[in-house]
């Protein structure tokens, strides 16, 4: 969208160009801004590309990530699938440290771990980076353009798969990083369907999916946060939620999951404990409706924000701690008269949660030697 802004102004002022030359049809003065015109377009595109480049790198260094596709790896494969995040620090340490800790548990009995996203915007996203490097960017890196190019070649859901057969992998375990069985889970099982006919495959269950899911998780949340607990201080955690016009799931099913999620908060930690969602407005879970519960349910002076979700992305980041966004969720609660403290920290960051999945790769292994 910069791009095309920065092109829009480049053609603007070379209209201007045109009308200070009187409208004159001479050759030279059409040659002359046409050249003009070209060099402002090439010289905004080149500082939009280096903004980019900058942009990118203030989310972390990417080289510091493993997109797990390596070829050749034996017949039994743990798949770890998640949505994605083009935010490089969190992505290694939320997903990265998923499949690590997968990969700790499973390789040595033979298992190989490899990585797959969803969104193949973000997929993209990761592949421009290192043709947004300038030369010095790239040789601060210390890293040749094909080793550039292999760090940030992430596999699509429906890639992974296919390599997976070219591999000749006949068991294929699918852990998926979701943190509910909602929309995402199921455009998942609807991209396996092509393939099980090709392989024996199993599915780990997602995050919150079993009662003692939801026990662990909120035991391991209450635990994150027990240095800010205080009956001053509101806890506020942002899910993602489903919009309420996506056809593909029940909104309303996923949206309770937070409820849920908010009862064993409440019966594990205490009343200052809150949850919304930042993509819904069902079951009173929205921000125009939190705010109004933690104002009634406590005299709080302090609020404290934590994603509930597996990475902290883009929402994390802008949805939630953005302070230059009056609608953002610090704004928000600043703007009611409360300190608010933002970590972004995702969910896949805490050990508790890491393991809760390594338990349902394990699950589905086992459903496969039955």
């Amino acid at each position: 969208m910069k791009k095309m802004l920065a092109i829009l102004f480049a053609m603007i002022l070379a209209l201007s160009l045109l009308t200070a030359c009187g409208g004159s049809t001479g050759g030279n003065e059409a040659a002359d801004t046409e050249e003009k015109t070209e060099a402002a377009v090439e010289t905004t595109e080149e500082a939009e590309d280096a903004e980019e480049a900058e942009d990118a790198l203030a989310t972390g260094d990417f080289t510091k990530d493993d997109p797990l596709n390596q070829d050749e790896i034996g017949e039994k494969e743990i798949l770890v699938v998640s949505f994605g995040t083009s935010f490089n620090d969190s992505r290694v340490a939320t997903i990265g440290a998923i499949e690590k800790a997968i990969k700790d548990k499973f390789e040595k009995d033979g298992w190989a771990v490899r990585r797959a996203f969803t969104s193949s915007i973000i997929i993209d996203h990761i592949k421009s980076y290192p043709g947004m490097l300038t030369d010095d960017q790239k040789a601060s890196l210390g890293l040749s353009d094909d080793e550039l190019a292999a760090v940030t070649n992430v596999d699509y859901i429906d890639t992974a798969l296919k390599r997976a057969v070219d591999n000749g992998v006949k068991q294929l375990v699918v852990q998926p990083t979701h943190l509910m069985s909602g929309a995402e889970n199921a455009e998942l099982k609807n991209a396996l369907a092509d393939y099980s006919s090709k392989m024996d495959i199993a599915i780990g269950e997602p995050l919150l999916s079993s009662d003692e899911d939801f026990d662990a998780v909120a035991d391991a949340l209450v635990k994150v946060t027990e240095s800010f607990k205080s009956d001053d201080t509101a806890i506020v955690f942002m899910g993602h939620g489903t919009p309420a016009e996506n056809t593909d799931v029940d909104p309303s099913v996923s949206n309770k999951t937070y409820s849920k999620m908010q009862e064993k908060l409440n019966e594990k930690g205490g009343a200052n404990y809150y949850v919304g969602v930042v993509e819904s407005d069902i079951e009173g879970l929205s921000l125009d409706q939190l705010v109004p519960k933690v104002k009634e349910g406590g005299d709080y002076k302090k609020v404290v924000l934590r994603p509930m979700m597996v990475v902290a992305g883009d929402h994390a980041n802008n949805d939630m701690a953005d302070e230059s966004d009056d609608e953002s969720w610090v704004s928000t609660f600043k703007a009611e008269g409360y300190e608010v403290e933002p970590v972004i920290e995702g969910l896949g960051q805490v050990p508790e949660i890491q393991d809760i999945y390594v338990a349902h790769a394990q699950a589905a292994i086992d459903s496969l030697n039955k």
